[in-house]
């Protein structure tokens, strides 16, 4: 799995010279915009809602002495959990929006890649996309979030706590990448085939997950830029998987 997670990293490399080789940048239009608009509530509701919440929870402070330390305390940490929140929200959202935007990305990269014009696959409409997206993304953000909680009562055990942030991180990575594979497998396979195929290759989803994640601490440029190189970098290496396995239908229409 550690090669795969390699490899799904290395798929980053050359994105932006193939995005610009296929004319790819007017595909990515809307998804940027929804970026940005997403990223943007996700913050402006951190910003608005952080002092209500502080003021219910200053309340468990019953002395008068420290109360104000307690509420600044209480504040910042209000902040911090709907930021967390809003970002494993965040890249669902964005996907799952994004999906029927994505999908043709992905199919002109694997006909380059291919060498084709056109080449057999699962025809899908923008609604059949859109509702793919979503299916995949709540299906995806449930189990994230079954998994989350658990890690992070991990986090408050001495010394065994430390792995959490670590596992946390892998998690989000793991399932930022399922859905960029997604775009491609959403041609090729059923709901449940893409499932499997995505948990029997891990590594290339964790991979592409992180470099995913880590673009999302560059202000604005990488929440505009995350998902064009993202997805591209994921589409390449997801074709590159099904030509190996010979689930690849290329024979020209």
């Amino acid at each position: 799995m550690i090669k795969n997670i390699f490899t799904g990293i290395k798929a980053y490399a050359g994105t932006l010279k193939l995005i610009s080789k296929l004319g790819l940048w007017k595909y990515f239009g809307v998804p940027m915009l929804i970026s940005f608009l997403v990223a943007s509530a996700i913050i402006l509701a951190a910003y608005t809602f952080a002092d209500n919440f502080a003021f219910y929870i200053s309340k468990l402070w019953a002395w008068e002495r420290g109360k104000e330390t307690f509420f600044l305390i209480s504040e910042i940490l209000s902040g911090v959990l709907i930021l967390i929140l809003g970002f494993i929200l965040y890249k669902h959202i964005v996907m799952a929006l994004s999906a029927p935007f994505m999908s043709p990305v992905s199919e002109k990269i694997e006909s380059h890649l291919l060498g084709v014009e056109r080449h057999q696959h699962r025809d899908t409409s923008f609604s059949e996309q859109l509702w793919r997206g979503i299916r995949i993304n709540v299906r995806n953000l449930m189990m994230e979030l079954l998994l989350t909680f658990p890690i992070l009562l991990i986090g408050f055990i001495p010394i065994i706590g430390l792995a959490s942030t670590v596992l946390l991180f892998l998690v989000q990575a793991y399932y930022a990448g399922f859905g960029n594979m997604d775009y491609t497998l959403e041609r090729h396979f059923k709901y449940d085939e893409s499932i499997k195929f995505v948990k029997q290759h891990r590594g290339l989803a964790i991979g592409n997950g992180m470099v995913f994640m880590l673009f999302l601490l560059i202000p604005v440029i990488g929440i505009i830029l995350v998902l064009p190189l993202s997805v591209t970098a994921a589409s390449t290496e997801t074709v590159a998987l099904l030509k190996d396995q010979n689930r690849l239908k290329s024979n020209d229409i």
